[in-house]
């Protein structure tokens, strides 16, 4: 799917002159897709187009780093920017396919704290500028559970109490996490567990038992799809779909936030973009303090500034106060995992093949 918003010219219309120079300017911003994409049209796209004078084309994409590798391999890179998890901005940067980021560049706070001390620990890295704090939680239908729904991620793996179909991410990640919390490994354990063959097993061990019960997505607007049209009565999912699936939907969601693991998106640049320096301008309008809480008026995931923390209000459509549906909210935060990073950029490709192997056996 494509959304093009239409330019706006930098002066007098008609100048041929300005309407080839906003031509030249014009970029193709890939992200996720659906109510994440439409907060970052409405935040970051329309503002930027109305003040650059030009032509955003938005795509979509279901994440990884195929298609940038495949676009920077053949030398025709057709993205100019790109919206990554963090795990893909390390093990992209490592494989030359992405553009370095001097961070030096980024706008500071209103009140000139510089972006490197704005900006939250471990949200600038070398490939990426991060936007957003979000997590991968479950939801489920109130609906199908009367007499009071799940509240652990251990319920989630209980299909005898809590009977019917589940989502789940097509992939590892964050599905071993999510497996092992279920099996009662500590939080801060996970990843030390995940680090032993034993461990590893222990995961698969746990998705065996929910197997026969799972149906698999792959983009993140299905699983509240999935969840209206009754195929599931719980998902896994992005706590900003279902936020917005019952903000501006009405559907009688409920996120449980047990053993939610949370992580960051950034912005990267494909190595060899044709417009580089037009994605690094949009990275920094798009990254400035009151763009990142603008689009936390939109969705509810956290800004990566922290002086944009202060000026998240309301929803923009539905008028609920946003703050506390962040995944970062006290009563969200207490049995969390930060997805590491460094650990997936080790492990995702051999665990890509056992899970694929696992799915298809």
């Amino acid at each position: 799917m494509r959304v093009i918003l239409k330019s706006a010219l930098l002066a007098a219309a008609g100048s041929l002159a300005v309407s080839v120079a906003a031509q030249a300017q014009d970029l193709t911003v890939v992200s996720w897709g659906g109510a994440y994409t439409k907060s970052q049209i409405e935040a970051y796209h329309k503002p930027y187009a109305k003040k650059a004078g030009v032509t955003i084309n938005s795509e979509d994409y279901n994440g990884g780093l195929a298609e940038i590798k495949a676009q920077v391999e053949s030398g025709n890179v057709v993205w100019d920017l790109v919206d990554l998890e963090l795990s893909d901005v390390v093990l992209g940067c490592d494989e030359g396919l992405l553009e370095p980021i001097d961070a030096s560049v980024l706008p500071p706070a209103p009140d000139g704290t510089p972006a490197a001390k704005d900006f939250l620990p471990g949200t600038i890295h070398e490939c990426g500028i991060a936007t957003i704090i979000w997590s991968t939680v479950y939801a489920y239908d109130k609906t199908k559970f009367p007499g009071g729904g799940p509240k652990t991620m251990a319920d989630f793996f209980d299909t005898k109490q809590f009977p019917g179909k589940r989502a789940m991410r097509k992939g590892p990640k964050p599905n071993l996490e999510f497996a092992l919390v279920a099996d009662g490994v500590p939080a801060d354990q996970v990843y030390d567990v995940l680090s032993t063959p034993e461990g590893v097993d222990r995961a698969f061990a746990m998705l065996d038992r929910i197997k026969d019960d799972v149906l698999w997505w792959e983009a993140g607007a299905q699983p509240p799809q999935m969840l209206a049209d009754g195929e599931v009565v719980m998902a896994t999912a992005y706590n900003g779909r279902i936020f917005n699936a019952v903000a501006t939907e009405g559907k009688p969601f409920e996120i449980v936030w047990d053993g939610q693991v949370w992580d960051l998106d950034l912005w990267g640049i494909p190595k060899g973009a044709k417009n580089k320096k037009a994605a690094l301008e949009f990275i920094k309008f798009s990254t400035d303090t009151q763009r990142l809480a603008d689009q936390a008026a939109w969705i509810s995931y956290g800004p990566a500034r922290a002086s944009s923390i202060p000026l998240i209000g309301k929803h923009a459509e539905a008028g609920i106060p946003m703050g506390p549906h962040m995944p970062t909210a006290p009563a969200n935060f207490k049995n969390a995992i930060q997805n590491d990073f460094a650990w997936w950029a080790d492990h995702q490709d051999e665990l890509n093949e056992r899970f694929a192997a696992w799915l298809a056996q």
